[in-house]
């Protein structure tokens, strides 16, 4: 069921689908976890879910944004206890005392424990998928036609994919640049004949993807909120898409950000730059394909990083770093190109427009009507003085007001960091002043929903929430520039399923609910 958010005023959570687990789930948050968060948001007037994105991650990476693919599901979403050939052989009966062992841990830890999940899973969907061959694939009953119908649907982007994770796995997660010379080069004899070699292992990685869009349909079909994702800006080096479009990349350069106030050199993301003339002279058919992807498994999705599709900051790893497109008419058209793209496949757009970001970047979202980020604590006026806080009664009606990013650190972190004389500003917002928070206490419930209350209240169509601020929670979800062990395993204190019931989540519901309908964001 496709709903629409591009009129009228409503409210979102944003929560990754990893944050979710459910009691069945296997130490992770799956997708029929959807369902059972969906039915609570919806209690708590919200109407949709912005979940992180939800591509396949390479081994070894808790990053959402680190995919292998840029239109694949990771199969660490899927749920098997929704398998039917996993729900044959007995569910859970199939692992051995010492993986029940480890199932057991990874339910009952309080981060998400990926390399356990992936373990796992990996076990029964190879039990699966081989009771599959032989009882359904080799028999070609009407299951294993359902397959062969998502791999001709999908064949588009699916094609490609398995034969990239079939060679990726055997040559044991090398980087596609180490492969043979035949296979990097992507010469058709070569491709064919592993095409044939590695038959069983494509026809798995089709399975895994059919699997996902299986449960994923269902969850559209039940899930009573909608379903917001994510666009990331840029794909790994070592994906499925670049190694399948390599003219679209340019292989000996990196994309990231000039130096500014935060850092004296900028930053280097590693991820290989488009090669914008070459990509613009195909009609962007690849950017295009993700938009439509994208359409047909969101409502709406958020744009990441939107100022790099008007221009990205290109290190060549040989010669000077500049912005390409390098001019500001050609910055403008191209933006502007992608964006009308974007908005064409079908899902409302929302686009991530944070940092430094150009007066021409907002001067085309105001024109064409897209809506970015009003983040609470950095709208103000920094020139006047005491730099203070814009009412955000006044945002405009085409943004999405929120307290917050999956980047930043949660709105009690942040009150609690603040010097005196920032909350004291943020406390002068006229309908703050009214309650009488202290700015020199600590992040207390009053602060926190007289916050909310404010946010509800915006004049911002669309709001989102990070679920940790409905709560007042501190805990983060990613900390940028930290590679740990911690960073992307937050998950709920308790299976999602408890919301329904946990005397804190029925009373922030109730609370939510009643800001939702005080200013009109039900539906």
């Amino acid at each position: 069921m496709t709903r629409d958010f591009s009129h009228g005023r409503h409210a979102g959570l944003l929560v990754p689908l990893f944050s979710i687990p459910s009691r069945e789930s296997w130490g992770i948050g799956e997708i029929p976890d959807l369902v059972r968060f969906g039915r609570w948001a919806a209690v708590a007037g919200f109407g949709f879910a912005q979940l992180l994105p939800l591509n396949e991650m390479a081994e070894g990476q808790n990053s959402p944004y680190s995919a292998l693919s840029a239109m694949a599901i990771d199969p660490i979403f899927i749920a098997p206890a929704h398998v039917q050939e996993i729900e044959t052989l007995g569910g859970e009966l199939v692992l051995d005392p010492g993986e029940h062992e480890l199932l057991r841990r990874a339910r009952e830890s309080r981060i998400i424990e990926y390399q356990a999940v992936r373990v796992l899973k990996h076990r029964v969907f190879r039990l699966a998928f081989e009771r599959f061959v032989s009882e359904e694939w080799l028999r070609r009953t009407a299951r294993a036609q359902q397959l062969d119908a998502f791999v001709e649907r999908e064949q588009w982007w699916l094609h490609d994919y398995t034969l990239f994770r079939a060679l990726h796995a055997r040559e044991e997660g090398r980087h596609w640049l180490q492969w043979s010379a035949p296979l990097r080069a992507r010469e058709p004899a070569a491709l064919e004949h592993e095409r044939g070699e590695l038959y069983r292992e494509v026809l798995y990685y089709a399975y895994l993807q059919w699997l996902a869009d299986e449960q994923w349909t269902a969850v559209r079909d039940q899930c009573e909120v909608g379903l917001f994702g994510d666009f990331p800006f840029m794909v790994s080096g070592d994906s499925a898409d670049v190694w399948s479009r390599q003219e679209d990349f340019c292989l000996d350069a990196s994309v990231g950000t000039p130096p500014d106030a935060f850092s004296q050199t900028g930053q280097d993301w590693g991820f290989p730059a488009y090669r914008w003339t070459h990509v613009a002279q195909k009609g962007f058919e690849w950017l295009a394909a993700r938009a439509r992807r994208s359409a047909e498994l969101y409502d709406g999705y958020r744009v990441d990083h939107l100022v790099g599709f008007f221009r990205t900051y290109v290190r060549k790893k040989d010669g000077p770093a500049a912005f390409v497109p390098p001019d500001e008419p050609s910055q403008i058209a191209q933006g502007e190109r992608l964006l009308n793209l974007f908005r064409a496949a079908g899902a409302h757009v929302i686009v991530e427009d944070l940092g430094l970001i150009p007066d021409f970047v907002r001067d085309s979202l105001a024109r064409l009507a897209v809506p970015g980020y009003k983040v609470l604590r950095w709208e103000r006026d920094w020139h006047d003085v005491g730099q203070p806080f814009r009412d955000p009664l006044h945002y405009p009606s085409c943004s999405v007001a929120t307290s917050g990013t999956h980047d930043t650190e949660t709105l009690a972190e942040w009150w609690d960091g603040a010097p005196e004389t920032e909350r004291a500003a943020a406390l002068a917002i006229p309908c703050l002043r009214e309650t009488r928070c202290d700015p020199a206490a600590p992040f207390l419930a009053e602060t926190r929903d007289a916050i909310l209350d404010l946010l509800f209240a915006s004049g911002s169509d669309l709001l989102l929430l990070p679920i940790q601020d409905v709560f007042g929670w501190r805990d983060r979800i990613n900390t940028p520039a930290l590679v740990d062990d911690r960073n992307w395993t937050w998950r709920l204190p308790w299976p999602v399923e408890d919301l329904m019931m946990e005397r804190e989540a029925k009373e922030r519901g109730a609370f939510t609910h009643a800001l939702a309908t005080k200013h009109e964001r039900i539906g």
